[in-house]
Formats: structure tokens, C-alpha cells, sequence
């Protein structure tokens, strides 16, 4: 019999909030979290504006060792740390627990995240000086070092891994997690994702790809999702983060379950390394295969968070893949893109989507795609446009679709004892 998963414990820092409730409150209130950069002089780049997070004061950091000390002198680290702390005190692990979870291996980390860039100022003066840079500073820029400061905050014995799939990586490090758990090899992981990509390097490259919008005059409507007037996605930094347990665990301990995580499935697009295929193929494969994970009919999702990007090729490839996978019911499952409010997190967009569809079924709220003002005829979908949709649903979909051509899709379902 198939060991069952469940989340207790959740963790959001994005544009929009240090907290779940703080963003899942702007969600819905359809707040908008992006605005002029202000982490560096963007004046002469051209593209000057992104979703960029409010730094963190990470509080309590005495006990950790010293090299989860020099991750938190990273803003990556500090909001992996926040997002972290907040889903594991949410899920109220008692000491007792934590303990046989360290001394047995029975806990574990999976994170999605992306290699770190250098600061090129930094870099440019130990050119001149001709000064080597340190071993602190090479581990710093890994795509390890947030799940090894995760491990170190809460004595994590059990494996520890990073998935680094571009905008799919904390959508399949949840999946992995799942995976685990389902096999035995644990009982509890720490998934989800961490980026911080507002900075010279990332916009630079991004805007020679011509893949950001340029509504500079107006960065309140620049991330339009599915809209005829979209023009590029808009550079976003947050994290977030899941306590996941087996469900005989969770229920042992007399863990308060926010949800199950009832499916998931990945595929690549074996297409381009930026583009995403116009018939949508690969999306349909993640979608369908998590469905058949979830034992699931289309017409049991009654919500769909989509990846939304607001690129001219990812909209309408996403949509068609909706098509292939729902068929009849696609125009019937309400659908839309919260990262026309928090930009795009790229390797922590698919924790963190999965819990905004956590929250949209705990809570009976869908939020709505902003400024979706005239929907593309080639994005043709039951959008969410005009506020939040007031309906009970029992299980909801979040897709993830990365450059390179891999796809993440979690169903996550409301959990009934």
C-alpha cells in the first residue's frame, strides 16, 4: 500500500510578504509586488524594474555552525532561512520527535536552487589585486549551500540533495520529496526553493535574450499572463518552503495536516533550449503523469495555478498542453497566474505556487491573474480575472515549466481524516 504524504507546515518570502499570510493576503487582495529595482543602479540597463523581496534579519542564528553563519550573509540564505524557520514552527515538531528523526535519518532536504553569480564589482577588484577568491566564497556561489543551511538548522541526519531544473527545480525537489517518503527511505523532508536573481548579471542576460518585458514606464503592468499585450516575464526573488510527512507520522505525533500532496509528474520537451513547444506536448506529459499519480480525472482539479509566465511563446504552449491534458474540461477548470503579482521566482516558483494552491483550497479563495485585460485568443481558458473566486474545490494543480525544456506538476489535495 502506498505510504500517503501531507504537508504541515508551509513557508513563504516573496515580493509581496515575509510570511504565508502576509503574501497569500496580498494574493487575494491582487497587490502588486513589482517596482522600480532597487538593489543596484539600474538606470542605464533596459530593463529597471523587478520583484524584488525585502531583505531578512535572521534572528537566532547562535547555534548554527559556521558555515551556515557564511550562508547567511547571503540575501539567498537569509530567505531560505525565514521561509524555513516559519514552515517548521508551523508545523510544530516537537523536540521529542525531532530527536529520533536526527538519530534515525529519518528526516531529509530537498531544495531547488540555481548557482549563485559573483559580484562582479568583487570580482573586478581581485583582478586588479590579483587576489584569488576564497574557498568561502566558491562554496557560497553553489546551489547546495541553502539545503546545506537547511540541514544545519534543524540537525537534518537524513539525505540531502538540490535539484537544479531552472523555473521546474522546487517543483520536482517537492516531487522528490514525495518520492522518498513513498518509498520508505524517510519519514519527514524539508522541500522547496530559493532564488535571488535581481541583480546586473541575471537582467543583463535575461534582456539580451528578450524574454523581460521592457514596461518601464509602467512596472505595475508589466507581468501580464495570457494578455494580447504581454511582452516578457518580470525577474523575481523569494522562497518557499513544505514540511512534508507520511501521513501515519503526522497523524502520531497529532500534527495539525494542511493538505496532501495526492500527485505529481515531470517530462521534457526534448524541444529548444528557451522555447517551449507550440503544441504544448511536454506540459500535457507533466500534467497527465501527475493526474495518473493522483488517481485523478481532470475534472477533479478545480483550480489550476498556472506557470504563467506572460512570455509570448510560454502562454500559449502552456494553454494547449491545458488542452491536451483536460480536453473537454479545459475551459471549465478555473485557471490562473500569480506571478502577474510576484514576478517570477524561477527556481523557488514551483514551492511556492504550490502552496499559494494550498491556500486556495484551505481557505476557498482562487486568486485571479492581474492585469489579464484581453485574453490572447491563443490563451483561450477559464481565467480568474476580475478578483478572487469564491469556491470549494478538493484538489488543485500547479504546473512549473523550466528553460531547457522540463515540466513539474503537483496536484495537491485538501486532506480529510
Amino acid at each position: 500500500m502506498r505510504r500517503e504524504v501531507v504537508i504541515t507546515g508551509v513557508g513563504l518570502v516573496t515580493p509581496l510578504g515575509t510570511s504565508t499570510v502576509e503574501t497569500w493576503r496580498a494574493l487575494c487582495q491582487m497587490k502588486n509586488g513589482i517596482k522600480e529595482i532597487s538593489g543596484f543602479d539600474a538606470s542605464a540597463f533596459p530593463v529597471r524594474f523587478a520583484a524584488e523581496c525585502p531583505d531578512i534579519d535572521p534572528i537566532g542564528q547562535e547555534y548554527l555552525s559556521p558555515k551556515a553563519r557564511m550562508i547567511l550573509r547571503t540575501k539567498k540564505g537569509r530567505l531560505a532561512y525565514a521561509a524555513a524557520l516559519e514552515a517548521w514552527y508551523m508545523a510544530t515538531i516537537d523536540d521529542d520527535t525531532a530527536s529520533e528523526w536526527r538519530k534515525t535519518g529519518r528526516i531529509g532536504v530537498c531544495l531547488g536552487s540555481e548557482a549563485a553569480r559573483p559580484n562582479l564589482a568583487r570580482v573586478a577588484q581581485q583582478i586588479r589585486e590579483q587576489i584569488l577568491p576564497s574557498k568561502g566564497e566558491i562554496e557560497l556561489m553553489s546551489p547546495r549551500a541553502p539545503a546545506d543551511l537547511v540541514a544545519d538548522m534543524f540537525g537534518v541526519t537524513g539525505p540531502v540533495s538540490v535539484i537544479s531544473t531552472a523555473c521546474t527545480s522546487s517543483s520536482q525537489a517537492v516531487g522528490e520529496g514525495v518520492l522518498r517518503i513513498r518509498r520508505g527511505e524517510v519519514d519527514a523532508m524539508i522541500v522547496g526553493g530559493v532564488d535571488v536573481l535581481v541583480d546586473p548579471i541575471m537582467v543583463t542576460g535575461f534582456s539580451r535574450l528578450g524574454a523581460l518585458s521592457t514596461r518601464n514606464d509602467a512596472p505595475d503592468k508589466a507581468s501580464r499572463p495570457f494578455d494580447k499585450d504581454r511582452d516578457g516575464f518580470v525577474l523575481g526573488e523569494g522562497a518557499g518552503m513544505l514540511i512534508l510527512e507520511a501521513e501515519e507520522t503526522a497523524l502520531k505525533r497529532g500534527a495539525v495536516i494542511l493538505g496532501r500532496l495526492s500527485g505529481f509528474g515531470c517530462s521534457c520537451n526534448a524541444y529548444r533550449i528557451t522555447d517551449s513547444p507550440p503544441d504544448g506536448r511536454g506540459a500535457a506529459q507533466s500534467m497527465l503523469d501527475a493526474l495518473r499519480d493522483a488517481n485523478l480525472q481532470p475534472s477533479d482539479i478545480g483550480y489550476i495555478n498556472a506557470h504563467g509566465t506572460s512570455t509570448p511563446m510560454n502562454d500559449p504552449s502552456e494553454t494547449q498542453g491545458i488542452y491536451k491534458a483536460f480536453g473537454d474540461y479545459a475551459l471549465k477548470v478555473p485557471v490562473s497566474s500569480t506571478k502577474s503579482m510576484m514576478g517570477h521566482l524561477v527556481a523557488a516558483c514551483g514551492a511556492v505556487e504550490v502552496i499559494v494552491a494550498l491556500m486556495a483550497i484551505r481557505d476557498r479563495r482562487l486568486p485571479p491573474t492581474r492585469n489579464l485585460e484581453e485574453v490572447d485568443p491563443e490563451c483561450e481558458l477559464n481565467h480568474i480575472r476580475d478578483g478572487v473566486l469564491q469556491k470549494e474545490i478538493q484538489h488543485a494543480m500547479s504546473n512549473a515549466f523550466g528553460f531547457g525544456g522540463s515540466n513539474g506538476t503537483v496536484v495537491v489535495s485538501r486532506w480529510k481524516s
